[in-house]
């Protein structure tokens, strides 16, 4: 009963001045809530008026993914440790570390889903009835609950082909063993947080799969197939990765504004750029006119004569004025033909 509501809104902007993030803030909140609540169960009586403070807005951070220049240096170092792993164990780690990051970047994975993956989830064999090789995979159980499957390119069937040979038999299906045991909690992000110190880029799994949807989306892929790739329920989470950089929208807004200003005929975006034929040009043109109005020439010859008029004609574009007084290339189809 002592509590006001000026309390709570007091609490809320020391907390902000304080320099807490609104979403800690929001947790408070709701944890005095959630403590009224339990209140009222006990037959207290607590103030509607304390049960209604709004929650603050909080921002909608961007996600943040790699470019491809910090792709390319990552997968380089993967591959490179492979390539320079001697011994058994020091090998096997390499080509772990290379097929999660394959699976992290290329197929979306979150990092718990790599962690999780069976040896039954995958699907990297032929097909008898077609001839063709199967690459995708299964992701059971993963965030609310459901399945989904998953594509694999060649580059991630080949990483994880090439693990499996030095896999070993470990205790459980788990595809990825560490030490004879499935991978545990944060590991594989402690080895590409690792790899990226080695290059100098800042990672971490979860910006691996950031990545990977929206390089998917600047390639052209449909919205609605990222969206089912990525395991979203809501299309508006997808929507998201069309927020942080959008090629395809900044290749049309160009397209299209350059397309207005020309319209519009704005100062600046129309340059002038016609330079008068010289003299030599002239002379140099009639007289091809000349030979190409023969009645004798052989069609080869007339389309020699042609090619030179051509290349005279590209050498400095016209002005108006020129091109009515110029033979042009409508001029030297009409008479070839």
């Amino acid at each position: 009963a002592d509590v006001k509501r000026k309390y709570l809104f007091d609490f809320t902007d020391h907390r902000l001045t304080e320099g807490y993030a609104a979403s800690s803030i929001n947790t408070d909140l709701r944890t005095f809530h959630s403590f009224l609540g339990f209140l009222q169960d006990q037959g207290y009586s607590v103030p509607k008026s304390l049960l209604r403070i709004p929650s603050l807005k909080q921002p909608h951070p961007l996600p943040k993914f790699l470019t491809d220049e910090q792709v390319r240096l990552l997968r380089d170092d993967f591959e490179s440790c492979v390539s320079k792993a001697e011994g058994f164990r020091p090998r096997r780690d390499a080509l772990l570390d290379r097929a999660a990051f394959y699976l992290l970047w290329q197929s979306g994975l979150r990092k718990g889903e790599v962690e999780e993956l069976r040896l039954d989830d995958l699907d990297i064999s032929t097909s008898l009835n077609t001839g063709l090789e199967q690459k995708r995979l299964t992701v059971r159980q993963s965030k609310g609950l459901k399945d989904r499957t998953v594509f694999m390119t060649e580059t991630t069937v080949h990483a994880i082909r090439e693990y499996l040979t030095v896999r070993g038999a470990g205790p459980t299906e788990h595809v990825f063993l560490y030490r004879n045991q499935p991978l545990s909690k944060d590991l594989v992000g402690i080895r590409i947080k690792a790899a990226g110190e080695r290059v100098g880029v800042k990672v971490h799994p979860h910006r691996l799969r950031h990545t990977a949807a929206t390089q998917l989306l600047n390639a052209g892929c449909r919205v609605t197939s990222i969206q089912k790739f990525l395991g979203h329920k809501e299309l508006s989470t997808t929507m998201i990765y069309a927020r942080v950089h959008d090629q395809t929208v900044a290749d049309d807004y160009y397209a299209a504004m350059q397309q207005i200003e020309k319209q519009l005929n704005l100062p600046g975006t129309q340059k002038d750029t016609s330079v008068p034929i010289g003299e030599s040009e002239r002379i140099q043109l009639l007289g091809l006119a000349e030979r190409l109005a023969q009645s004798d020439l052989s069609t080869k010859a007339r389309l020699e004569i042609a090619a030179q008029m051509r290349e005279v004609l590209s050498r400095k574009e016209a002005t108006p004025f020129e091109i009515l007084t110029t033979p042009s290339l409508a001029f030297l189809e009409a008479v070839i033909m």
